[in-house]
């Protein structure tokens, strides 16, 4: 299936090079995460749609607002198309020519959307460096579960919500796994070790934390404390 990627002039380091937005097939086309709600991005989107015969639908990953303001501008340019979501969606339902799948962990409500080989992440699955769990996302477990499914699944290629194509997407969700594994280990042995506190646990299970991102660091840690200690493997 054709596959268009338009991407939202909104860089910053959360969002890399910005916000990924995706019009998939022709007669109709189906957009994926619609995006900031930027005039630039929206007439782009709107070209899009317009050269590939028309709206099917509107996707969207999660509700987090660079992914997800200009639903409704777009909407209203492409008409009341229907629009994908969840809880409408659930785990496994199809919409149009995608089958969405529950991979909670940046966000409760985050849906992934596979087309044959080709999966559309979100903030699931990033294109460059690792993606940011929330406290209130949905946890650890089933985002790690969610990944596993995902890989037998079958999917060639993830198509992020930012940042570049990944070709190899059994090795990219192999490493994902791999990392959140290893970064429990370091934090399981620092408890072990009888370090306690928040910060003195970053020092301890992060090599170094860059410059803005301590906060995104702290969330991290929360994110795994609240799996080891439903697991009972944490004070």
């Amino acid at each position: 299936m054709e596959i268009l990627l338009v991407r939202a002039p909104n860089p910053s380091a959360y969002t890399l090079d910005g916000t990924n937005s995706y019009v998939v097939g022709r007669d109709p086309a189906w957009v994926i995460d619609p995006g900031p709600a930027l005039d630039a991005h929206l007439d782009a989107l709107e070209v899009a749609v317009a050269e590939r015969g028309g709206a099917g639908g509107v996707a969207l990953t999660h509700d987090h607002p660079d992914h997800a303001e200009a639903i409704e501008p777009l909407r209203a340019r492409l008409g009341d198309v229907p629009l994908g979501r969840f809880p409408a969606l659930a785990d496994g339902d199809p919409f149009g020519p995608l089958t969405a799948y529950h991979v909670p962990g940046h966000a409760p409500d985050h849906l992934v959307f596979v087309d044959g080989a080709d999966a559309f992440t979100g903030d699931a699955v990033l294109g460059i460096g690792s993606v940011l769990l929330m406290p209130d996302g949905g946890g650890l477990g089933p985002y790690l579960e969610g990944l596993r499914r995902l890989r037998a699944v079958g999917v060639e290629r993830l198509h992020p919500g930012h940042g570049p194509e990944v070709g190899d997407a059994d090795a990219k969700l192999e490493e994902y796994i791999t990392h959140r594994l290893e970064r429990e280990r370091r934090i399981v042995a620092a408890l072990d070790a009888g370090v306690r506190g928040e910060d003195a646990l970053i020092d301890a299970a992060w090599d170094e934390v860059p410059e803005g991102l301590r906060g995104a660091a702290l969330w991290t840690l929360q994110v795994h404390l609240e799996k080891l200690r439903a697991e009972g493997r944490a004070p």
